[in-house]
């Protein structure tokens, strides 16, 4: 245990959360596991896709974003400390992707705001596992903020701390998101910091569902390899979503500076042993 960790004076249980939560965020495989998937890497997949799909891709997203904001907003319940239902969530999830196997990229506009709809219910799920109440809006948007989080940070960041980079990045539009939600508590889509949010999210989120795009482009894929996709898709941001958490539980014990310098201080990547050493809920 560092010097800063004894000050702290954090138990060893939570410097191993910290330490798997590191692990997690610091690897988003998810490119990795559908180039695995679909036996072809995903550069394949993109170019099998048709002329102009970059903008149905832009508008599905921008719209999923949108609405999950709003349900973000309206009822996500309230603090209430249990075990997440991330099997359930993966179930509903893979079925519609199974569904939209079957229609290729026809259905992304309709199967997308279902799929990140759901995955925002898992999110807020974790949340709550975690400790949150998921009636603030802080906690609303902390979940929305998951998914910019496994995209790629910018060129020559810190790579051993992609996480702080990338929350960061996100800090000034969700600070006026919760200031003008906190004022008005409605969502007009066409207000700015909304507006600015939706868009810094998307930039990263899009990432991540072109790269799911891409790998339903191969001919292979049918609705059972749509449904793989899909579970493949929900794990990672269910991951994404652990590791934020626990860091965001630990913030409110010891400092948001605080946490932020021990997780900086641990080394990467930690051993397969200390991963599986984890309770069930965990990450």
């Amino acid at each position: 245990m560092t010097q800063l960790e004894e000050t702290l004076q954090i138990t060893q249980p939570e410097l191993a959360e910290l330490r798997r939560a590191k692990w997690v965020l610091e690897h988003p495989s998810i490119a990795i596991r559908l180039t695995n998937l679909i036996g072809t890497p995903i550069e394949k997949g993109f170019q099998m896709l048709p002329a102009g799909w970059t903008r149905t891709v832009h508008g599905s997203v921008h719209g999923a974003l949108t609405k999950a904001l709003k349900v973000a907003t309206f009822s996500l319940g309230n603090k209430c400390e249990r075990p997440s239902s991330d099997r359930l969530h993966r179930a509903f999830v893979g079925t519609t992707g199974a569904v939209g196997g079957l229609f290729g990229l026809a259905a992304l506009p309709v199967e997308l705001p279902i799929s990140t709809t759901t995955m925002l219910r898992s999110i807020a799920d974790i949340a709550q596992s975690e400790g949150h109440d998921v009636s603030e809006i802080e906690t609303q948007l902390a979940c929305l903020e998951v998914f910019a989080l496994g995209g790629k940070p910018a060129q020559g960041a810190d790579k051993e701390n992609r996480y702080w980079v990338l929350r960061a990045g996100m800090a000034k539009a969700i600070s006026e998101a919760a200031t003008y939600l906190a004022n008005r508590g409605i969502v007009k889509e066409t207000a700015p910091a909304l507006v600015r949010l939706i868009a810094a999210i998307a930039a990263r989120f899009g990432v991540i569902v072109s790269e799911q795009i891409a790998a339903k482009a191969v001919p292979i894929i049918g609705a059972a390899s749509g449904s793989a996709i899909n579970l493949i898709f929900i794990n990672h941001f269910q991951r994404m979503a652990r590791g934020h958490f626990v860091i965001k539980r630990l913030e409110k014990k010891y400092g948001t500076e605080a946490i932020e310098s021990v997780y900086r201080s641990i080394a990467i990547p930690i051993t397969k042993k200390e991963l599986q050493q984890q309770p069930s809920q965990s990450i």
